[in-house]
């Protein structure tokens, strides 16, 4: 029983998993088509001489790339090895704490 929940587990935080990337994906295909959309609006009004379509290019692309770091799970100084260190860590000061005042 118990490895069976654990499979169910698994599949459904791969299908969210899934379902994050796919998001990520169709949210960054909305970006370029619509930055492409507003360059092109741009170069029409005023041939890019005053290329105002990189405010927009910029903003969201932030929002963009914030996305894909949650996503793609990038975290170069807090990774999961240090999120288990840290786990551990408060862990085995709580076990400590309460020795201590059982005593």
């Amino acid at each position: 029983m118990e490895i069976e929940n654990n499979k169910d587990s698994k599949y459904f935080k791969a299908k969210r998993r899934v379902a994050e990337i796919k998001k990520f994906y169709s949210s960054l295909m909305f970006y370029v088509i619509f930055i492409a959309a507003l360059a092109g609006l741009n170069y029409y009004v005023n041939e890019l001489r005053h290329p105002w379509f990189l405010w927009a290019a910029f903003g969201w692309g932030i929002g963009i790339f914030f996305q894909a770091i949650k996503v793609f799970q990038w975290t170069p100084f807090i990774g999961k090895d240090w999120e288990d260190r840290k786990m551990k860590q408060f862990m085995e000061e709580e076990e400590k704490k309460n020795k201590n005042n059982s005593h």
